[in-house]
Parts: C-alpha cells; structure tokens; sequence
C-alpha cells in the first residue's frame, strides 16, 4: 500500500513538474547563419545575401517547429526565399535580437536590410506565447481594445506634437510639416505590434516617412507600465501573471 501510494505522489509531482517545466520554462534561441548565393546576380554585391534564423530548443520537436514558424520572416515579413533568390534581389541580411525569454514568454526583434533605388531597414516585433507555440494577438491579452488604442493615440499625439517643434527647429525649410503626420493614427489594428518585459509593454507604430525624410520620423514607441496597463489586461490571459 505504502509502494503504491509512493508511486502515485511520485506521479502527480513529475507530472506538476514537467508542466510547469514545459509551459514556465524559457527556451534556447541558437543563431544559425545561411548565406544564400544568387546564381543570376543584377550587380557584383547582389551576389551574396545572408539570413540568420533563431532555432528553437526547450520544448517537444513539434512545438520547437511551431514557435519557429511563428517567428519566421516568412511570416512575420511575408519573405519568399526563391523570389529573393532569383528576381528581387532587395535583401542583404534578415536578423533577430531576443527582447524577452522567460515566464513561457518570447519576445523577438527580426529585421531585414537591403538595398534598391536606396538602402533601407524593416524592423518587426513578434511575441509568442510558449505554451501554445502561438503568436500572441491582442485579444489573447488585453481587453477594451478601444480604450487601449485610445491610450496609445494620445501618447502619439503627444509625440507628434514634440516631433513638429523639433522639425520646425531643425528644418526652417520644411513649408508644411503637419503634412507628414496627415494619415498618423493609431487604431485597435495598430495593437498587434508590441514588446513586453517584466515592467510593461511597449506598442510600436511605424509612421512609414518616405526614405529621404526618414531622419524625421518619430520613434512611435509607447511604454505603459503593467500598473497602467492593469485595467486592460485579460485575467484568464497570457500576461495575467504581470499584475496580480
């Protein structure tokens, strides 16, 4: 009798541990560079382009596949290697930097530079939540999205508001800078790009200024700490955990 109820603690503990060991764990995020070759390249430095790819480590090989598909610049960027490979041409080097790995949480910064009439940088923040192997989506994790976008615009009214002194300042020329910011608005879709640590979130806004303007643009980060954002955080959601 004592065996066996030996035995069936012993199975309720490793099964506590390796759910919480699964589900409350961070996972390992490696680094692997590929460099691809253009076997038709336009020009001489059009040769060469390289992607770095974050492999996943931590979970079961199939949740390891899915946090990575999550993450993929396939997408997140919609990238097509093969169309990248022979007639575009436009990508020099696709990179991630982790933001956030722990409480079953991912967060990661993928960018992609390269260069056409001029080089440019595209920079997207993704979230995933390591239990499902899913990206997180606003209304995983908030509610009143209405009221939470409406947060954010007045944050990047305020920005706005400083970034025209600031050009005024800067560029005495500009003849109409409040043009630049005629179709700035930030709504509930404007939700879905954010990154998290263990004091807030911060929702990102791309103003999307054209590249000869581009020293202009704001930052369009707005951080709210969790004590802020409490009124708005799902309870059964992924970030309950950051303001109990």
């Amino acid at each position: 009798m004592k065996t066996k109820t030996f035995s069936l603690l012993f199975f309720f503990a490793f099964n506590f541990f390796f759910s919480q060991n699964t589900f409350a764990q961070i996972v390992t995020v490696t680094p692997k560079k590929v460099i691809y070759k253009r076997q038709k390249p336009f020009t001489e430095y059009k040769k060469n382009f390289v992607v770095i790819y974050p492999i996943i480590k931590g979970l079961n090989s199939d949740m390891n596949k899915k946090v990575e598909v999550a993450i993929s610049y396939q997408k997140i960027f919609d990238f097509n290697l093969k169309e990248e490979t022979n007639e575009i041409q436009w990508l020099e080097e696709a990179s991630f930097k982790v933001n956030y790995n722990k409480n079953g949480i991912l967060g990661i910064s993928l960018s992609m530079s390269g260069s056409g009439a001029y080089p440019s940088i595209y920079e997207k923040a993704v979230v995933v939540n390591l239990k499902t192997g899913d990206r997180i989506e606003p209304p995983d994790a908030f509610v009143k999205l209405g009221e939470l976008a409406a947060l954010c615009k007045k944050a990047q009214q305020a920005e706005i508001k400083k970034s025209l002194v600031e050009i005024k300042k800067e560029n005495p020329d500009e003849e109409n800078p409040q043009s630049l910011f005629e179709n700035s608005d930030f709504t509930v879709k404007n939700l879905d790009e954010f990154s998290v640590s263990d004091k807030g979130v911060t929702f990102l806004y791309d103003y999307s200024f054209p590249h000869v303007i581009l020293a202009l643009q704001p930052e369009g980060k707005y951080f709210f700490s969790w004590v802020r954002l409490k009124p708005f955080v799902k309870r059964d959601g992924v970030f309950a955990k950051f303001i109990r």
